[in-house]
């Protein structure tokens, strides 16, 4: 007979939620509108902007902030 499986059996699941300063909630709601804003998902009722130059601009302006942001992350963790 299968043993009934308790909560606390899967604590480990939700743990790494449950350890999550305000920083690493405040990246993961900026890596989610990222990921929004450059797919060009939009809510209804809302102005299309996805095919626009004013988006392609801020693509370019994120992907330039990435490469930066990329290179100094790249430098701190090889000591230079």
């Amino acid at each position: 007979m299968l043993k009934e499986r308790r909560p606390e059996s899967f604590s480990w699941a939700d743990a790494g939620l449950n350890d999550m300063s305000w920083l690493g909630w405040l990246g993961l709601a900026v890596i989610i509108t990222g990921i929004l804003a450059v797919t060009g998902i939009k809510p209804r009722g809302t102005r299309h902007v996805a095919h626009t130059r004013l988006m392609w601009m801020a693509r370019l302006a994120l992907l330039a902030v990435l490469i930066i942001v990329g290179y100094l992350a790249f430098r701190a963790r090889s000591g230079g």
